[in-house]
């Protein structure tokens, strides 16, 4: 028998709804729930900008973005008077070259949703194979993922970086618990050789890979997901972006929040009569996330080897068009009591209560660099 099955049937409300019900969160508008860290401003041409800064780095570019090497990056109020001071477009352009997570809130996602980027060679797995995962991704929408594929009874491991360990440890102990349980923790040291060529060695011996990184960034960690699809049969690799895999949007930044706006969830908001503002909390991760093991478990069923592009505002578009399908009036009242509710409490939602414990960081990166490095 195998060890594995498909995936649970959770609720899609608890899984997107239980970190607000962490942090008490509340609908604020056009400030993101939670710590606020990214901000819808009107631009000089009318539209609306969004702008995302949750790491110092990125404060540090905003003279670069606005040409003011006076501006206070740690006050929003003089980043909102610089945005009036351009148009939308110009600073999501500049943005993105930059490397900052931006968007404007009437653009197109520049990629599909879903976008199968390269088959490789198949594998037949036996009967009684569990699965491999190794995840590399950080935050919401690739940890879920493979929190998903563990319920699934996959075996996932966790890999951190030990110089840039993943953020929400720190933001929001208590989702990260909660996608993270059950799975091995690996801290890897990217400036150590041996290191990167024992985790390249775990990754050939996986079924599943997910990774949240731009090509270059990948390449520089000594990652060339190209050769390790050509050389691993049956090897189902994730690349979650924010707009896109390949060409120039898979160099674009994109956090939770932005990606929604960019792909189109304020302005859907706004034309049902909510207003502009930020729908949910950050909610292109759940939905990447989700996506994403959706098709990484048909893409294992079938043994080919797969790299698969996700693009969080596109499946943000996708989502949206896919409501309007099913029930245009229904999601167009949902959307406008949203954007009417500022103020109010997040919807209730009982967060589900840890059913595995959680790893302590790094615990488990002797015993799977070690005996991979050996095979």
């Amino acid at each position: 028998m195998t060890t594995w099955h498909g995936l649970p049937r959770l609720d899609g409300a608890t899984l997107m709804g239980e970190r607000g019900a962490n942090g008490g969160y509340t609908i604020t508008g056009t400030t993101s729930a939670g710590l606020g860290g990214s901000r819808l401003m009107p631009a000089r041409d009318g539209e609306w900008f969004a702008l995302t800064l949750i790491r110092e780095v990125d404060r540090e570019l905003l003279p670069a973005l606005f040409g003011d090497a006076a501006i206070d990056t740690g006050d929003w109020e003089a980043i909102a008077a610089a945005v009036l001071r351009h148009d939308a477009r110009d600073l999501v352009q500049t943005g993105r070259t930059l490397g900052l997570p931006v968007a404007r809130v009437d653009e197109t996602p520049a990629s599909p949703a879903i976008d199968v980027m390269l088959r490789g060679e198949r594998r037949d797995r036996p009967e009684g194979h569990r699965p491999l995962v190794v995840d590399l991704s950080a935050i919401w929408a690739g940890p879920l993922s493979g929190h998903l594929f563990w319920q699934a009874g996959m075996e996932v491991l966790k890999v951190e970086s030990l110089t840039r360990p993943d953020l929400i440890r720190r933001d929001d102990p208590e989702t990260f618990d909660r996608i993270n349980q059950g799975k091995a923790s690996l801290l890897v040291d990217f400036t150590d050789d041996a290191q990167k060529v024992a985790l390249v060695a775990l990754i050939r011996r996986a079924d599943i890979v997910i990774e949240a990184s731009r090509p270059r960034a990948l390449r520089h960690l000594g990652i060339d997901a190209g050769a390790l699809m050509r050389e691993t049969p049956g090897l189902v690799w994730l690349s979650i972006t924010g707009h896109g895999a390949s060409g120039d949007p898979a160099d674009w930044v994109g956090i939770g929040n932005d990606c929604g706006v960019a792909g189109g969830l304020t302005r859907a908001m706004a034309d049902a009569g909510g207003g502009i503002g930020y729908v949910g909390d950050a909610i292109a991760d759940p939905l990447t996330g989700i996506v994403a093991a959706r098709e990484g478990l048909s893409a294992l069923r079938s043994g080919v080897a797969q790299q698969i592009g996700l693009s969080m505002s596109a499946i943000c578009a996708m989502a949206l068009a896919e409501e309007r399908a099913h029930d245009r009036a229904m999601i167009d009242a949902e959307l406008c009591a949203w954007g009417q509710a500022i103020g109010a409490p997040f919807p209730t939602v009982s967060p589900r209560a840890l059913t595995a414990p959680v790893r302590p960081i790094g615990a488990d990166t002797a015993h799977y660099l070690n005996a991979f490095a050996r095979c």
